[in-house]
């Protein structure tokens, strides 16, 4: 089942639930599939599984760095609204790694890639956003790749 269907079906059991939050998040999903399939150059019209991960990773993206300024604001009301957009999110995107797991993905990249210091981390970073992406923050595994090749 394409994400867009399973968001269309989320959308109908959220009117039935009345569920509010939950109905606003998956009509912003739906509204970008619908723009980024209608974009120009687009030919094939659906999107393909690895185009609707970075559709998502990249909406929920924009609520935690949202959610960071509206608690650094003191904007509690706004604050709300986007950590429940951000959970419905979640719910399409696999299962994040915990720090530990990406730790051990990044130390194996390192070793099969044949780093030894900090010059190559252009190419771990390449290889690991690729192999991590939607499973990891790309913050966290910057972070990690930098100290253990420091």
């Amino acid at each position: 089942m394409s994400l867009k269907s399973q968001v269309e079906s989320g959308i109908k059991d959220a009117m039935r639930a009345k569920e509010v939050d939950t109905l606003r998040a998956l009509r912003s999903i739906k509204s970008l599939i619908l723009l980024e399939e209608t974009k120009p150059g687009n030919t094939g019209g659906e999107l393909s599984a690895d185009e609707e991960l970075k559709l998502l990773t990249k909406a929920a993206k924009q609520r935690r760095e949202s959610a960071d300024i509206y608690k650094t604001q003191g904007r509690a009301d706004l604050l709300q609204v986007e950590e429940a957009e951000l959970a419905i999110i979640e719910q399409f995107l696999p299962k994040q790694l915990s720090e530990e797991e990406i730790k051990v993905k990044v130390q194996e990249i390192i070793t099969r890639i044949g780093a030894s210091g900090p010059s190559d981390m252009g190419k771990v970073m390449g290889v690991a956003t690729k192999e991590l992406a939607g499973k990891a923050d790309g913050r966290v595994v910057s972070t990690l790749v930098k100290s253990l090749l420091a």
